[in-house]
């Protein structure tokens, strides 16, 4: 039965608060070890990984037990509730065995239409962006501020980002760059971070291909919440992953979008 006394965004919250305890312990220490999933290429995974969701899933264990769970180390547990918990322990990981703070923790409750609150936690800089029905903030060294995305108009004053320069397949990447070459500045390798600095109003889009329901769940609802819009390449749900289209603003969202859908 579930204990409905504390709040979905209460949970949400402690749950990033375990993750950040079981991964900080682990992040920059020279003699990490990682693993690779894969038989051709490499996608890393560490005991910080494992131990973050192992953490999180307890959480939910004590306050949301009739609740199903949907994590990246140790996949679908299910539920009576129809509600569902996205966890991505570390969605960035080459980020995290590489020592650059860009990598998080993301969270998002969901049901069958799409996430409804997400969680954006970067537990070495102490960052968290959280967005759900009517609200979206973040808090970190800077005290607690509202989330709210820019009104940039045109793909020419934009700021675009991916995380890896060759995207997905070449078809994939070459949609990127005829977005990107329209645009003020492109970026590289940022992660999950790069969806927080859309909704905290620092950039403008971001261009992904390949993506599961885990890394981008949470990025949408935090974004939708600060008045952005995430879709897939067609304009049509993102939530289940795959090509993913983030934009600050309805404007932006459609110019960039006019260009995607001829790939």
């Amino acid at each position: 039965m579930q204990n409905t006394l504390r709040s979905d965004l209460e949970i949400a919250e402690e749950m990033a608060d375990a993750a950040r305890a079981a991964i900080l312990p682990y992040f920059r220490q020279p003699n990490l070890k990682a693993d690779n999933k894969l038989e051709s290429g490499f996608d890393p995974v560490t005991v910080a990984d494992r131990e973050a969701e192992k953490a999180m899933r307890a959480v939910l264990a004590t306050h949301r037990p009739d609740d199903g769970i949907l994590g990246e180390e140790f996949g679908q547990t299910s539920g009576t509730s129809g509600r569902v918990w996205v966890l991505d322990p570390i969605d960035g990981t080459r980020g995290f065995i590489s020592g650059t703070p860009t990598w998080g923790v993301l969270i998002a409750l969901s049901d069958e239409t799409g996430p409804k609150l997400g969680v954006i936690d970067q537990p070495y800089i102490g960052e968290r962006f959280v967005g759900a029905k009517d609200q979206a903030f973040a808090k970190g060294p800077a005290g607690r501020v509202n989330l709210e995305t820019r009104d940039t108009r045109s793909l020419n004053q934009s700021i675009i980002f991916t995380t890896f320069p060759e995207v997905g397949s070449e078809t994939e990447a070459a949609a990127f760059k005829a977005v990107s070459r329209e645009a003020k500045l492109t970026r590289y390798g940022m992660d999950c971070y790069a969806y927080a600095l859309l909704a905290a109003g620092q950039i403008d889009l971001v261009v992904e291909a390949g993506l599961n329901a885990y890394d981008i769940q949470a990025p949408i609802a935090v974004i939708e919440a600060a008045g952005g819009i995430v879709t897939d390449w067609q304009g049509n749900p993102a939530h289940m992953g795959g090509r993913v289209l983030a934009a600050a603003n309805v404007g932006l969202h459609a110019a960039a979008l006019q260009i995607l859908k001829n790939f």
